[in-house]
């Protein structure tokens, strides 16, 4: 895929104002700092689409950007920051929830995992919900150039290891670095694919 436009469209608390789902959406979830705005500017091959903060918890919306004039992105609130709230956590969680749970057009959400640390509870609970709820979800494991191959495969084993003791299969999985634009073809094409199926059930 080719990216020819990106273009910022809204910023919404919830789902009621999110842009109507007449395209296909694609979601990118993860905890805090885990890199979803490096990845949404390394996607669309623009530098500043996502701003890029230093302070966790920054996003606090469900931000839509318009793709090509053909797909949305949704870059969502990141969960599991410890300095926020309990009432704000709470209040995200269900937002989010709501909007994953009701989303028309939601085609999938993909959840970044920092793949230079062990597994995180909030990652491995995240995923659970949206498989006992159906929802199509993918793993992208980011920031690969900070750790070598080698241990790459031993934390993505990791992971694998605990989510196959409640699942038959592991999800779809990326392995992607902002930085070298590894995975950006693949996590692109995919896409593609899964919007191509959105518009031939139109």
């Amino acid at each position: 895929m080719t990216i020819r436009t990106a273009r910022y469209i809204s910023s919404s608390p919830g789902l009621s104002g999110c842009p109507p789902p007449a395209l296909p959406e694609f979601a990118f979830a993860g905890r805090s700092n885990v890199g979803k705005s490096s990845l949404i500017n390394m996607l669309t091959g623009r530098k500043r689409l996502a701003l890029i903060s230093q302070t966790p918890g920054k996003t606090r919306t469900i931000n839509h950007f318009l793709i090509n004039d053909t797909w949305y992105l949704a870059d969502l609130p990141g969960y599991g920051y410890a300095k926020t709230s309990a009432s704000d956590r709470k209040t995200w969680k269900r937002e989010i929830e709501n909007y994953i749970l009701k989303r028309s057009s939601l085609m999938c959400v993909f959840v970044l995992v920092d793949i230079r640390i062990s597994p995180q509870k909030h990652d491995l609970e995240f995923m659970e919900m949206l498989g006992l709820k159906n929802i199509p979800f993918a793993r992208v494991f980011t920031k690969a150039d900070k750790i070598s191959g080698q241990a790459q495969e031993k934390n993505i084993s990791a992971y694998n290891k605990i989510m196959l003791e409640r699942w038959e299969e592991c999800p779809v999985t990326f392995v992607t670095s902002a930085v070298q634009k590894t995975g950006r073809e693949e996590l692109l094409d995919f896409i593609e694919d899964l919007a191509a199926k959105f518009r031939k059930n139109l």
